[in-house]
């Protein structure tokens, strides 16, 4: 069965692109304090707002503030629980949980993808371009192998070289994009992350950020000029993989500064998710599906841990708390709520390959905003999958017994 997550904005003739763009490691306030000229500009043309990564803090999902783990939570929708990625080497990646690249690939229509990098291992073990458990997924543009080029790139004091080729890989974008447009574009961007680890909070860091807005200048200024000059409208979102801790060198932790971080993006048209605390890495994920009118099936829908903050949404916030052999969900509700279909599973065949055994349990109006489901058919499952579906909205949750 496939959803057709069509947004239900104003489709006019243009043809949709978009470019997510992950800066490493620069702290929320550091971006308020010093307003970077590149990055506020795009924010004056649609939004700037706090968010937050790590998963939820003491439960199943809860996940590491680390670099890899951040960016695979953004490309799968996922916590570390389900995509597995649990740190930046040895990674064991389950690639049962697609990535934005592997959905884009799945489409019927030809979708081009291209990714600019300055780490090498976020195409080649992150995306798992090539591997059998990707289906030999492959980038049609890729921008990437300088931190292995140490001929024209070799290691310098404070790893500078680093920024130098976060420069090389904005210039390649930029030409990428004013030239081939891709459908669907990855930025990756490194040296700030060596920046506030080096050096923590101060003068040197705050130089790092400024750097890196204006290599991203000529991106923006390129999406801008596609726009003015070609039938097409681009999505921009930009973020951070995590927070730092309060000297600003660390990170991996759950304090708030650590799991707090910041979204950039160009449209205006954002519905409330943007707004709400639940802001997360992983909204990025269906957000860029719904723009890209990508066709997801069910079990990948039922899997993502994110709303998308274009288009309707009506219900966030899901929650499940057991009383006996009664399981209760409950959920916040806002807008004109429809109805509301509440689905379980004591399966997690998805994370093997396989299929869930999907049950729905029944349907309420959405902002009745609770449900209550008896237990006893399930006598020895440790493990819940729960679903809250409305034909705008679909919240996922676990309950680990």
């Amino acid at each position: 069965m496939v959803i057709l997550l069509s947004s239900i904005m104003s489709l006019g003739a243009k043809t949709r692109k978009a470019v997510f763009v992950i800066i490493d490691g620069i702290p929320a306030q550091t971006i308020e304090r010093l307003q970077p000229p590149t990055l506020m500009d795009i924010a004056r043309h649609g939004h700037y707002g706090r968010a937050y990564c790590g998963g939820e803090v003491g439960a199943y999902s809860e996940t590491a503030t680390i670099s890899a783990i951040g960016y695979t939570n953004i490309l799968t929708g996922t916590w570390m629980n389900k995509h597995n990625v649990r740190g930046n080497g040895n990674i064991e990646a389950n690639y049962n949980y697609p990535t934005l690249f592997r959905i884009a690939k799945d489409q019927q229509r030809p979708v081009t993808t291209a990714i600019y990098s300055s780490w090498t291992d976020n195409r080649t073990i992150l995306l798992g371009e090539g591997r059998n458990e990707t289906r030999n997924l492959k980038v049609d543009y890729a921008f990437d192998g300088y931190d292995h080029d140490k001929q024209n790139y070799p290691d310098e004091p404070g790893d500078l070289h680093i920024q130098k080729i976060d420069g090389r890989v904005c210039q390649e974008a930029a030409r990428c994009i004013g030239e081939k447009a891709p459908d669907l574009n990855w930025i990756y961007l490194w040296y700030t992350d060596d920046a506030f680890h080096a050096h923590g909070h101060g003068t040197i860091s705050d130089e790092a950020v400024r750097t890196v807005d204006q290599q991203l200048a000529p991106v923006w200024q390129a999406i801008c000029r596609r726009e003015k000059e070609n039938d097409e409208e681009w999505l921009v979102i930009i973020t951070t993989d995590h927070g730092r801790t309060v000297t600003g060198k660390g990170h991996g932790g759950q304090t708030q500064d650590e799991r707090t971080i910041w979204m950039i993006t160009n449209q205006k048209r954002l519905n409330r998710q943007f707004h709400r605390p639940t802001l997360s890495h992983v909204d990025i994920n269906p957000t860029i599906c719904r723009w890209m009118d990508f066709q997801v099936s069910r079990d990948v829908e039922f899997e993502r841990d994110g709303i998308p903050f274009i288009g309707p949404t009506d219900i966030y916030n899901l929650q499940a708390q057991t009383y006996d052999k009664q399981l209760r969900l409950t959920w916040d509700a806002q807008g004109n709520s429809g109805p509301a279909k509440v689905w379980i599973s004591p399966t997690n065949d998805f994370a093997t390959g396989g299929h869930d055994l999907w049950e729905q349990a029944g349907e309420v109006p959405a902002r009745q905003g609770s449900f209550q489901i008896d237990l006893t058919p399930w006598p020895e499952a440790r493990k819940f999958k729960l679903v809250v579906q409305t034909p705008a909205t679909t919240l996922t949750r676990w309950l680990v017994k």
